[in-house]
């Protein structure tokens, strides 16, 4: 059975859980990884979109430029 808050089956794929890959990583490189990680079973191209937004400032903050 599915649990929605703690466990949600969007973010989880068999025994392992996004938020036990993503919990050590910074906020912005988390996020592109979390929207990567359930693009496929909740808002499919949105999810992309959000990643992609992501790593983009990810890129800006690091290197200081776009991409």
């Amino acid at each position: 059975m599915s649990d929605p808050v703690n466990s949600p089956s969007h973010y989880t794929y068999g025994k392992v859980e996004c938020i036990e890959v993503t919990e050590n990583m910074d906020f912005l490189q988390g996020n592109a990884v979390k929207y990567l990680w359930r693009f496929r079973h909740k808002n499919g191209l949105e999810d992309l979109k959000k990643c992609l937004f992501y790593v983009k400032r990810l890129a800006k903050n690091e290197y200081g430029e776009d991409i």
